[in-house]
């Protein structure tokens, strides 16, 4: 009892084996205000109806033109079918049989692979190393370095393209020049043109990869850089053992985002190689389509071509996602 009459409740327990007690732990309050489920399932709605305007012309831009890509691809449609001369027919999976079936499509596809896969290397070790550069120079070159990647990353591709083909030109390019080569063409031969399409990829690419990994490292603690240079590790030797490691979330990111932009190259094969090369030796997969679409007017070829590149780039967009969710769950 207390002095005021009051009761006292017994906050500790029996004695245990061993001797002594201890406290019990202060009742919950089972009469705090709850949710309801309507205003619950309200909260849950809420962040759809704000995404609702711009999930509709989502749907109209993307939705529809996929669907009639589809659509095409299961189709008999060329310029007589455009031009009403004759009918529509149904062909089936007989357009993708007929395009699996040729081996110019299987060598186009190895070519957009591998070309792909030399852009994404060349545009992680440019924007990697000059994001390294960006942590040991001062601030007026870095700010010179990042006003100038940011004036490629904002060039547009077609220009840029014109710019490059007139620095490789034979007769007025001043490469040619300096090199000593004479009135040699660059894109001439065929690893000579990819080459130099290389060249404006990565040059329009890696901006974006420095300054993500830039930010990166300077999210990185200075201690850790410090432990690592007073063991004696080389600058080598710290990014391979610590830098990429620290790095490996953001490094992912942009190696499958870099897939997906080098795999749909279209504008710079087109202008740089005057529609895909001598003969056809520099083609691609968005460049080949474009040309049994439109150059040879078999739109359901085309088409069919378009819906593999799209599985294509969904699987690696799916790789993407799943791999930025399990990061996710790691931080």
């Amino acid at each position: 009892m207390t002095p005021d009459g009051s009761k006292t409740v017994d906050r500790w327990r029996p004695r245990v084996a061993g001797g002594g007690s201890r406290p019990v732990a202060e009742p919950q309050n089972d009469t705090a205000p709850r949710p309801s489920r309507g205003r619950s399932a309200r909260r849950q709605k809420a962040p759809w109806l704000y995404l609702a305007p711009a999930l509709v012309i989502l749907g109209g831009l993307l939705v529809y033109p996929i669907y009639q890509l589809g659509l095409i691809s299961f189709l008999q449609y060329t310029q007589a079918q455009v031009s009403g001369g004759e009918p529509t027919t149904f062909r089936g999976f007989g357009n993708y049989a007929e395009l699996f079936g040729d081996d110019q499509f299987w060598q186009v596809l190895l070519a957009t692979v591998l070309f792909a896969a030399a852009c994404v290397v060349s545009t992680l070790a440019v924007g990697c190393t000059l994001a390294v550069l960006l942590t040991r120079v001062r601030s007026v070159p870095r700010l010179a370095l990042m006003l100038a990647a940011l004036g490629a990353w904002a060039t547009p591709a077609i220009t840029g393209s014109t710019v490059w083909l007139f620095l490789f030109d034979p007769d007025f390019g001043p490469v040619n020049r300096v090199l000593g080569l004479g009135d040699h063409s660059w894109t001439y031969g065929r690893i000579s043109a990819f080459f130099l399409v290389l060249l404006e990829v990565v040059w329009c690419s890696f901006p974006f990869v420095m300054v993500t990994v830039y930010a990166g490292i300077r999210a990185v603690p200075s201690e850790v850089l410090e432990a690592a240079a007073l063991d004696g590790a080389s600058q080598w030797r710290i990014w391979r053992s610590v830098l990429a490691p620290m790095l490996r979330p953001i490094l992912t990111v942009v190696t499958i985002q870099s897939v997906i932009w080098d795999f749909k190259v279209f504008t710079q094969i087109y202008v740089m190689t005057n529609g895909g090369g001598i003969a056809g030796q520099n083609l691609v997969l968005n460049v080949y389509a474009y040309q049994q679409a439109f150059a040879s007017s078999q739109y359901s070829l085309g088409s069919a071509i378009g819906v593999v590149m799209l599985l294509i780039l969904l699987a690696v967009t799916l790789v993407y996602l799943r791999l930025l969710r399990r990061q996710g769950e790691e931080l």
